[in-house]
């Protein structure tokens, strides 16, 4: 027993003593954050303060071709499922059912199928949509996927809101009038985009370039954005008495006898020409095009893939929506970045995708996209796109914005004094002298392989 006590009150004692000592005769000679601080060394540093990162790589774990039998298991995590199971959904939804290891937290859902979406049926052509109430994270922008038989309409009608449109097939012919009466007319043909401001009355046809007609994507700068509050010529007019119509144009009230007693929407029509001239307006037409060639803008090549962006430097008229095209070749990606102001909806054309959300606070969710999915990323949040597939992946990124703009990660680790950037990753001097000063945007790499 006494030699316990004894044991105790020296320790006690010593504790004392190392505490009253300046800090810098307590610490060891050559400090760990010395060592971390050094410049000319090419060996990375234990860190001081926190453990290692896992070095767990957490590749998708399977794609649309594999075989896999998809369970919600990820090396010695997780158990297989002994209930019923949507397999079809969880092959899509890999990083969902087994996510990595570095996932933690939720972000809300960042994915929306179409396919999901209710599909309104109508003479000629159909309409679906997404807005918040489908995915309330995305509050800034809402989508409109649209279908047009040959020569069908969707009626003369307004906004409250801008529209901006990616012909996604076929051709479709707009028609506009703005408010000083200054008139437009174009065919939009499949890759190009349209635009219209708020309030500005338009129409669009298909015309019969394509027997199959046309089918576009429209965005909205507002995520609480309806199609079914859109301002229609023929609902305005059926619920307009015809003594106050006949009195506005002029007319004798017999004239307006036969017009619809409600709206139209989309109807039948006959196929316009593509060289469809408006009548001559006193005013003109309008200075700024609404619609702009997109499918002839050449791409960027980059090591991993391509890219090409059209904004209001480009598609002057496209002040609140940006957009950018992008393919990732198999086993590369978009690079890891963040949109400074802007809110991201993205739009999956082709191939597949797996994306992660970083929100900050350790919070980080990863999810996966296949052709006709709707992702949404909210301003700042960091994030990459890889093409999980065996294909080349293209989609596009849509922003609330007049201008492109992003962060690459590379970029700013690369034109940031190297010691601080080693004292936070200990990375070596050669790790990080390999950085791109230029932003990668669409990055090459080995390709991830699917168990």
């Amino acid at each position: 027993m006494g030699k316990f006590l004894t044991a105790v009150l020296c320790a006690v004692l010593y504790g004392s003593l190392v505490a009253s000592l300046p800090v810098s005769e307590a610490q060891p000679s050559s400090s760990v954050a010395e060592i971390a601080t050094s410049t000319s060394s090419d060996t990375a540093a234990p860190s001081p303060t926190v453990p290692y990162a896992s070095d767990d790589p957490n590749y998708w774990l399977w794609n649309e071709t594999t075989t896999t039998d998809p369970q919600p298991e990820r090396g010695t995590l997780g158990a297989n499922i002994l209930g019923t199971q949507n397999i079809p959904i969880d092959r899509q939804n890999p990083d969902i059912l087994a996510p990595p290891t570095t996932d933690e937290g939720t972000v809300g859902n960042a994915k929306w199928p179409f396919s999901l979406s209710k599909i309104q049926l109508n003479t000629g052509g159909w309409v679906r949509q997404q807005n918040v109430q489908q995915m309330p994270i995305a509050t800034a922008m809402a989508g409109v996927n649209m279908r047009l038989e040959s020569g069908a309409i969707r009626e003369l009608h307004w906004h409250q809101t801008a529209e901006w449109a990616y012909v996604l097939s076929g051709s479709t012919q707009i028609t506009s009038v703005d408010q000083l009466g200054r008139n437009y007319v174009a065919t939009v043909r499949q890759g190009d985009l349209w635009y219209f401001p708020p309030g500005i009355p338009h129409s669009l046809q298909a015309t019969n370039d394509s027997s199959e007609g046309t089918e576009f994507l429209l965005i909205f700068p507002d995520g609480n954005f309806n199609d079914d509050d859109t301002l229609l010529l023929t609902d305005w007019l059926a619920h307009t008495p015809k003594e106050v119509i006949a009195k506005n144009f002029q007319d004798d009230i017999a004239d307006w006898n036969d017009i619809p007693g409600s709206q139209l929407y989309i109807f039948p029509g006959v196929p316009p020409p593509d060289n469809q001239q408006p009548p001559t307006s006193p005013a003109g037409e309008v200075p700024e095009p609404f619609s702009y060639a997109f499918s002839e803008v050449t791409p960027t090549q980059y090591t991993g893939g391509t890219v090409k962006i059209a904004d209001s430097t480009t598609f002057n008229i496209s002040t609140q929506i940006a957009v950018a095209e992008i393919t990732v070749e198999p086993g590369a990606m978009r690079e890891m970045h963040w949109h400074p102001t802007e809110n991201e909806w993205g739009f999956f054309l082709e191939g597949t995708a797996r994306v992660t959300l970083f929100a900050g606070t350790a919070i980080a969710q990863t999810f996966d996209y296949q052709p006709g999915d709707i992702s949404y990323i909210p301003t700042g949040y960091g994030h990459y796109v890889e093409n999980t597939g065996n294909t080349t992946l293209k989609f596009l990124e849509i922003f609330n914005s007049p201008i492109f703009q992003d962060v690459s990660l590379a970029q700013w680790l690369a034109l940031t004094p190297p010691a601080l950037v080693k004292q936070h990753l200990q990375l070596s001097d050669s790790t990080i002298a390999k950085f791109n000063r230029t932003k990668g945007v669409v990055v090459g790499g080995h390709r991830a392989k699917a168990s």
